[in-house]
Order: structure tokens, then sequence, then C-alpha cells
């Protein structure tokens, strides 16, 4: 069996590479937990000075897997809590809450671990992708790459709550009221990236400026890190991000979001996509020009 995250370390850098290209590097229990081991392993790595996090064959993630999660794939929750067994359809607020707060935990240990995150942006990036990628210190983009937040439009809101953390009120609003998909071009005129590559290039790029960090002592990285992070936490991004999981559940149990994901056996998946996002002609219903 195919390990669904890699990791790997040479030249002062550590590569954590999301593997499963098969479902577009989309997100599993095995897939974050992977993630969460990955960067635990780099921080405790006496080697590793920073860290590249990225998608196998050219797509970061296109996010959770809800086929998996419709097909009764498990996930792990710490939260045993007494009381009667929930009947069929009840939803458990705190269950919930718990469930998505320890993906969101494991997130932030990118947020969180005192080296460098790189985060290389190919391909897709889309709906939880955000919730992890938004949490790196510096992102690169490729130029044909998307970013964005599709689950707005029904069915979620963002745990980690990095947007508005980066982008600010006006651009925070346009793109995640919407759910509009994001070019390249497009996040570096907000500020979302750093830097826009070829995709062709993107790797080696993102490799060689995560190589710089070598030549800075590992704890006056820390501190900045941690001094800048502070900032953002004194803005109450912990708050912010209590609200976005507890909120996430809410709108994935309203009328509205039982009745779409019902339509997964009725039309088909990608049919029930195609139809939220082709008003927004935007992610897998762009005109073919683009």
């Amino acid at each position: 069996m195919t390990d669904v995250v890699l990791y790997d370390e040479r030249d002062a850098i550590a590569i954590i590479t999301l593997n499963r290209p098969e479902k577009k590097n989309s997100l599993t229990e095995a897939v974050i937990s992977g993630i969460a081991d990955g960067i635990d392993a780099a921080t405790k790595s006496p080697d590793v000075a920073a860290i590249v996090l990225r998608g196998a064959e050219g797509t970061l993630t296109a996010g959770y897997d809800l086929t998996a999660h419709a097909e009764g794939a498990t996930w792990s929750t710490p939260y045993g809590a007494h009381g009667p067994k929930p009947r069929d359809g009840a939803w458990d607020p705190v269950r919930d809450f718990q469930f998505m707060g320890n993906n969101m935990r494991r997130f932030m240990k990118v947020w969180e671990c005192p080296k460098p995150v790189l985060g290389e942006i190919s391909g897709w990036a889309v709906g939880g992708a955000t919730d992890l990628i938004l949490c790196c210190d510096l992102l690169y983009m490729a130029s044909d790459a998307h970013i964005g937040y599709a689950p707005s439009r029904i069915y979620g809101t963002p745990t980690t709550m990095m947007w508005v953390y980066r982008l600010g009120l006006e651009h925070a609003k346009q793109f995640l009221l919407s759910g509009r998909a994001i070019d390249a071009e497009t996040a570096f005129r907000i500020g979302l990236v750093s830097e826009v590559v070829e995709p062709d290039d993107i790797a080696a790029h993102v490799e060689q400026e995560a190589k710089r960090f070598a030549n800075i002592p590992a704890n006056q990285l820390a501190l900045n890190k941690l001094l800048i992070n502070q900032a953002y936490e004194n803005m109450g991004l912990r708050t912010s991000q209590i609200l976005g999981t507890f909120f996430d559940g809410v709108t994935r149990h309203t009328e509205e979001a039982y009745r779409w994901v019902e339509g997964f056996e009725e039309k088909g998946f990608r049919q029930v996509i195609r139809e939220r996002d082709e008003p927004w002609q935007d992610y897998g219903e762009r005109p073919r020009s683009e």
C-alpha cells in the first residue's frame, strides 16, 4: 500500500508530500495524521532548518474527500462522552466540534512549528486544503494554479480561519462570501502568496528558498516566527477558529446541506459539484478558453 503522505529530509530541509494523486491528494484521516506526524518529525530533527509542504503530481489537494466520507470512512475524534447512543441522523454539536477541531489542531501544527514552513500551491487548493495551506509561513503558487474556499457556497466554513488574517476585510469578504476561485495572478496581487512561479520550476524554486533558512540560526527563526504569529493571536485568531469550526458543523446540518448531500445519490457527485459552481464559472466549470 502506498504511503498517503511522504516524508523526506535532504539538504537541511524536510519535504512533506501529500501522496494520493489518483484522488487529487484529497484529505482523509490518514493524510491529516501523516501531515501532522511529518511536521512533528521535522520539528524534532536537528538536520532540518525549514519545511516544504506540497502535493504529488501537480496538485496540492482538492480538499476533504467527500466521497470517502459518504462511503463511511472513519475519522478520529478525541471525545468520548457518557450518554445514550445517538439516534440515526442526530447531530451532536460537541462531538462534531471535537471531530473538526481535531483536524484544525493538526493543521495548526504548521502554524506552531518553530521552523519556517513553505507551502507549494500547484494545481488546486480547494476547501479544506486552504485550512491547511494558509497556516504556512510563506506561500508560492504555480502560474496555472487556483485556490479557493468553494464550501462557502454550501456545506462549510473555514476552520483555521486564516483568510481574514492573511487578506484583510475587503478581500476576505470578496472571496469567502462568494467562494470564488482565485488564480495565481490575483493571489499575488492581493498579497495571498509571496511569488508566482512557472509550474515546471516551482518545486525546485521552493526547495531553493527553503534551503536559504539554513543560514539563519534556528533560535532566531523560531523567535521571529513566534513574534509575528503572536501579533495575529492577539487579534483574536483562536476565537475566530472556535467559531469557524463550530459554524462548519452547523453548515453541514442545515436542511439545504442534507438535500445537497442527498443529491450525490440522486444525481452523482460530479453533477452536484457542477451545479454548485456553474453560476460562478469557476473550478471545474471554468470556460474552456481559460
